[in-house]
């Protein structure tokens, strides 16, 4: 599950956290909301964002053996 969540301190200063995306396209999803928020001051990655997707693929060959009848 994806989650942004935001924290509004009373000087104004916004903390952003995201969860649940893998990667560097955390940086995508926020890019417009940080864009209407102001100037970025402080910004640190978390594990997920070193994290790797994994993409896995199956592939089946089926041989067919021949045996000799001696």
């Amino acid at each position: 599950m994806e989650t942004l969540e935001f924290v509004i301190y009373p000087d104004g200063r916004v903390q952003e956290t995201v969860t649940g995306i893998v990667g560097a396209s955390c940086a995508e999803v926020t890019a417009a909301i940080e864009a209407q928020l102001g100037v970025v001051l402080h910004q640190e990655s978390t594990s997920e964002y070193f994290a790797q997707v994994l993409h896995q693929s199956a592939e089946a060959t089926a041989q067919q053996v021949a045996f000799s009848d001696w």
